[in-house]
């Protein structure tokens, strides 16, 4: 199984300072469709195919796969990516909260495998060290962030 987890200060030092509410409307945005969020050319499809009031799918591909996402909003607070179909099977969070100053978190956490594949075999192990590298997740959510401010300076959040 690959268990990841990052999390990032949403107004370091030196960066313009969004509300949790400007956070939240990137990040509800970036669900709907990552493809302006994500790092260039990672997600090259994104279109919601279906919504209810509890939950969206999403169609995508990303990093080359295809899949299908059921996505859950928890209002200012929690969005959840449960992979329906594509190469990994599990739950990917996001969380926004504040930590104990009183500063805003993004939180990015998961708990997946790869279909078909032998748990903790050589491609989870590969899976396992993408999502920890300086190029996982991380940078997923500095991705979002960044083009989270830069909407607010255009006036579009």
């Amino acid at each position: 199984m690959i268990y990841s987890t990052a999390t990032v200060p949403v107004n370091p030092d030196g960066e313009a300072k969004p509300t949790r509410e400007q956070v939240w409307k990137g990040i509800e945005l970036t669900a709907r469709d990552a493809r302006e969020f994500l790092p260039a050319g990672l997600c090259t499809r994104c279109d919601v195919s279906e919504e209810t009031a509890t939950h969206f799918l999403r169609d995508a591909t990303i990093a080359g796969a295809d899949l299908r996402e059921i996505i859950v909003l928890e209002p200012q607070r929690k969005v959840t990516f449960f992979q329906a179909t594509g190469p990994r099977e599990g739950a990917i969070v996001n969380e926004l909260f504040e930590d104990e100053a009183g500063e805003l978190q993004l939180k990015f956490y998961c708990y997946l495998g790869l279909r078909g594949k032998a748990p903790n075999g050589p491609e989870e192990q590969a899976e396992q060290a993408q999502f920890d590298s300086d190029k996982g997740y991380k940078a997923a959510l500095l991705s979002t962030l960044k083009r989270t401010r830069d909407l607010l300076a255009e006036g579009r959040l």
